[in-house]
């Protein structure tokens, strides 16, 4: 896959996605909100990955939105009748929303290795992925407060379910900065790290680790953690009931056991490729 906006690898089954527009923070231009769910969700679909790291460089991990979107789109009108306006707004706002929406709704997690700025449309980014860790130099901003509007592609949906309910809400009503300590503090992210190549390294290690499961029990707990974030502890449990039913097979369970008598690493068989219908 080749991209604009952002350089993809694939290696002993770890996709590593990294923004690559270092000269411009990082900020999300067109390029971006077209190239990253193409390149999460074909990474999905071709199965060979069983986790993605997504990671940036330079000095920033990304300063959000780029004002280009707004000034150079014709998909954002501005003039005309407000009805239709507000309509087309709506529909452009759900689909920069599904790019971020991608990132959950893939079979893999997604480790998000952040460093330097984490800003606005950055921090809707790494809310949807499934950890974060950060270098000490870190910081964040619920940014789109001060620019008087409304945050809108997730972080107010997801960090609820990340941090407490009362310092997500000083955060998303200020607009304040905070940074890599309070962050851990409050559970944003799981380890800082003292620079940006520590970092890569000790996430591309939770990454092995994730990528030497079964992919098929790592999918069902990726599944069944947004499934119960979403829904009432009875109905995960029979969700869970149903899932096991249909899924659980003990052909893993068999090399899990196999490869610890034999003191070696259980080697598992891919998921399905997700191909097109009637092809």
């Amino acid at each position: 896959m080749s991209f604009k906006s952002l350089e993809v690898t694939l290696e002993n089954h770890i996709a590593h996605i990294k923004l690559n527009r270092p000269d411009a923070l990082n900020s999300m231009n067109i390029d971006f909100w077209t190239e990253l769910p193409v390149a999460v969700r074909e990474i999905d679909q071709q199965a060979e990955a069983r986790v993605i790291v997504l990671s940036s460089t330079g000095k920033h991990f990304s300063a959000g939105m780029d004002l280009s979107v707004f000034t150079t789109s014709n998909s954002i009108p501005m003039t005309g009748d407000p009805s239709r306006m507000a309509e087309n707004l709506r529909r452009v706002v759900l689909q920069l929303q599904d790019c971020f929406n991608a990132l959950e709704d893939i079979r893999i997690p997604v480790l998000a290795a952040i460093q330097g700025g984490c800003i606005g449309g950055a921090i809707d980014m790494v809310s949807a992925c499934d950890s974060r860790y950060c270098t000490e130099d870190t910081f964040f901003t619920i940014k789109e407060t001060q620019l008087g509007m409304t945050a809108d592609l997730g972080t107010l949906q997801r960090l609820p379910h990340l941090i407490p309910q009362g310092i997500m809400r000083e955060l998303a009503y200020t607009g304040r900065k905070f940074d890599a300590t309070e962050a851990k503090d409050i559970g944003l992210v799981n380890k800082i790290f003292p620079s940006q190549e520590a970092m890569i390294e000790g996430v591309m290690a939770v990454a092995k680790q994730i990528a030497q499961q079964s992919p098929v029990a790592v999918a069902g707990c990726k599944e069944m953690i947004n499934y119960s974030r979403d829904h009432s502890v009875a109905d995960s449990l029979k969700y869970m009931a149903t899932w096991q039913s249909g899924m659980f097979r003990p052909q893993d369970m068999m090399k899990c056991f196999a490869a610890k008598a034999q003191k070696s690493d259980p080697d598992f068989e891919p998921l399905h490729k997700v191909k097109p219908l009637f092809t």
